[in-house]
């Protein structure tokens, strides 16, 4: 029997998925719905529109529904709270009269390059191109005219709550990617937003959403809100919402790694570590983002653009080959072909190299990308290489970057893993243990990934009685959760290192396929 009253639900607006996950009081899911989706080009930039994101989540929350229904045999109406994250950063602008001023700039274009070194400067903090200080900025320096209509900026997980809510709100984890954070007072830096202010005139008071840590009251559902996201008419109104989060968030609370010294890393579409932070950093890193936990901790944050997406397109070439000849053409099955056989592979992948540059990647210095595959002539071509080679291509760039915070002496007691590259975890913990060199956990929600923190952050909010964040997950949610540990293991640590010297060492011919390949279509 499941008592939806007491059943909490976290929906995340990933980069390839939107996915829903209804938790019970002890913490399973009980129910999970999908949407999946994929942005675009539209006048230069990655997009996605906002018709996209309402059918999306439409369809998302009517496959929960239907899983929930089915098994229980009763409508769903009512949950005890719900929470909405999404990918972070980007630029979403619109007109004091609600307008949208310019199609939804993502966290995946690198324009901002200008802005970015220029703000860094000002602020002597490490302002990256995702954040949307930068875009705005930006926008502000090629003189777009909508710049100077904007009445308030949020992120998408804020545009969707706001929605839901009617509250321009955002959880501090979310807005510490929109503008620098002060942990003392756990908002906007004021020192920075004065400097901010005397550059351009803009007050981003004025224009950002209100900063909530994880355990306040964010609003409640609307009747319009509720209509929004159930067609049916189902969902009834004034169910309570968290403070809307980022992946980055969510992903640490799916995790238990919201303490000090404790770090997850997220892999799917994009890839990022998080490090809590005993202290700042002593230098200021253009590779490093410093942002914050649900609650404001600090955080060191390696985030690079690019994971699993080209490699997902192979997938979807194998798939193709196998259906013309009559095969299991099946992805998962094809996926797990490929994750156990890339563990017969060599250490450091043979003769293969694999640049996995989808788009721009600023910890390497590039703002577009061109995927390359180089293969030495001399070494045997396999398929168990070719496979280990693309796993590690998607952990190479994190590598090279957490290897910048090792170095500023940032100690890390426990790294654990989720998101889609751990589908099979002996394989997917196994290389990242070895591109970190360091233990990696991963839990059996990982799977579930962001979603399923919000969830959580869901339930804390109803349901924390005063405890900090830290103590409710480690003493209620994740007491008794199974998973495994998997220790780097020397002979992959020193075959990656190999690999990332070869990956690194061939990024000035990635830089001269920019160059000769320039792309193709960009408006279409």
């Amino acid at each position: 029997m499941i008592d939806q009253e007491s059943c909490c639900i976290g929906i995340e607006l990933g980069s390839t998925r939107i996915k829903a996950v209804m938790i019970g009081p002890d913490f399973i899911p009980v129910a999970s719905g999908s949407y999946s989706w994929k942005d675009h080009l539209e006048g230069g930039y990655w997009t996605y529109g906002l018709d996209e994101v309402e059918k999306g989540l439409r369809a998302c929350y009517s496959s929960l529904k239907k899983v929930f229904e089915s098994r229980t045999g009763k409508k769903l109406h009512r949950v005890a709270s719900i929470g909405i994250s999404a990918m972070m950063h980007g630029l979403l602008a619109f007109d004091d009269e609600g307008c949208l001023l310019t199609p939804f700039r993502t966290w995946r274009n690198t324009t901002t390059s200008e802005a970015s070194a220029d703000l860094t400067r000002l602020f002597g903090f490490n302002i990256p191109q995702r954040w949307s200080i930068a875009h705005l900025y930006q926008s502000i320096l090629d003189g777009e005219p909508f710049a100077s209509r904007i009445a308030f900026m949020t992120t998408l997980s804020g545009y969707v709550h706001q929605r839901l809510t009617g509250e321009k709100v955002l959880g501090i984890g979310d807005a510490s990617g929109m503008f620098p954070i002060d942990p003392a007072t756990c908002t906007w830096d004021a020192e920075m937003a004065g400097k901010f202010m005397k550059l351009t005139g803009i007050g981003i008071d004025g224009i950002f959403p209100k900063v909530l840590k994880a355990g306040e009251n964010a609003g409640v559902l609307t009747p319009e809100g509720a209509s929004w996201l159930d067609v049916d008419g189902d969902l009834e109104a004034r169910i309570p919402l968290a403070p809307p989060e980022g992946d980055a968030g969510t992903g640490m609370s799916a995790t238990d790694a919201v303490r000090e010294r404790t770090g997850n890393v997220s892999a799917g579409t994009s890839i990022f570590s998080m490090v809590v932070l005993e202290k700042m950093p002593k230098s200021v890193h253009e590779e490093i983002d410093i942002v914050t936990t649900p609650t404001g901790r600090p955080v060191a944050m390696v985030h690079c653009n690019n994971c699993t997406t080209d490699m997902n397109s192979y997938v979807s070439i194998i798939q193709e080959a196998v259906r013309l000849m009559g095969g299991n053409d099946d992805p998962d099955a094809i996926f797990t072909m490929l994750y156990e056989e890339s563990l017969k592979g060599s250490p450091d992948c043979g003769g293969f190299t694999v640049i996995n540059y989808i788009s721009g990647e600023p910890v390497t210095g590039f703002s577009d990308g061109r995927p390359l595959i180089i293969r030495r002539p001399d070494r045997k071509a396999t398929l168990a290489d070719f496979a280990r080679a693309h796993l590690y291509s998607a952990l190479a760039t994190l590598s090279h970057g957490m290897e910048i915070l090792r170095s500023d002496g940032v100690r890390i007691d426990r790294m654990m893993a989720h998101g889609g590259l751990f589908r099979h975890p002996v394989t997917g913990s196994s290389f990242l243990a070895g591109a970190v060199d360091a233990p990696v956990h991963t839990m059996r929600s990982a799977g579930e990934g962001g979603p399923y923190g919000m969830a959580l952050l869901a339930s804390y909010m109803i349901s924390g009685d005063g405890m900090s964040l830290e103590d409710y997950l480690d003493s209620r949610v994740f007491c008794n959760t199974e998973g495994t540990r998997m220790d780097p293991d020397p002979a992959v640590v020193e075959g990656f290192r190999d690999y990332l010297s070869r990956f690194l060492s061939v990024l000035p011919v990635e830089k001269a396929a920019i160059d000769c390949l320039p792309m193709e279509g960009a408006d279409a």
